[in-house]
């Protein structure tokens, strides 16, 4: 876990909730928490800065052809891991804590819980034991992979209908 102690940042700016940060070894921002947070606390409402039909590597998967930038801004700084301990709740408009968060800890979510198919998938290096390695979309996790996490109501929608159509 990285920490805001750690000499390896540098502080880009303060969001009294939490705090983006820059590594200064690979200009990599992240946001890290500036409180204690519980399982199933709201940490932030948001909002739709914009709305846009096709994905980009800051939007957010709403609906079919419907991507949204998120408000706060500072948002778009959590970054990814597959052991995350943050989720995007698209139906509520909350960024959601879905395990214990310590002070200083780095916030990350599962991408694939708000995207189908992403615009640029990457080979993770996250460094949990839960890795799956490539990060495309739910719709290429399998249904064990899947079944570990939480998914926007709409990706929930999309996993369903992809069963669905094994099974017919």
């Amino acid at each position: 876990m990285e920490t805001l102690t750690n000499p390896a940042y540098r502080i880009i700016s303060n969001h009294v909730i939490a705090e983006v940060r820059q590594k200064i070894s690979n200009d990599q921002n992240a946001l890290f928490a500036l409180r204690p947070y519980q399982p199933g606390e709201v940490i932030a409402d948001f909002s739709a800065g914009t709305i846009a039909a096709e994905p980009t590597y800051l939007t957010v998967q709403v609906g079919v052809g419907k991507h949204i930038t998120l408000q706060p801004e500072f948002l778009q700084y959590i970054n990814h891991s597959c052991s995350p301990n943050v989720f995007f709740d698209t139906s509520a408009m909350q960024l959601i804590a879905l395990r214990e968060l310590d002070v200083e800890e780095e916030m990350t979510f599962f991408y694939p819980s708000t995207e189908w198919e992403m615009t640029q998938s990457f080979s993770c290096y996250c460094g949990s034991p839960a890795c799956i390695g490539e990060i495309r979309g739910a719709a290429f996790l399998s249904k064990d992979i899947a079944a570990q996490y939480r998914f926007t109501d709409f990706i929930q929608q999309q996993l369903a209908k992809k069963a669905a159509r094994k099974v017919a």
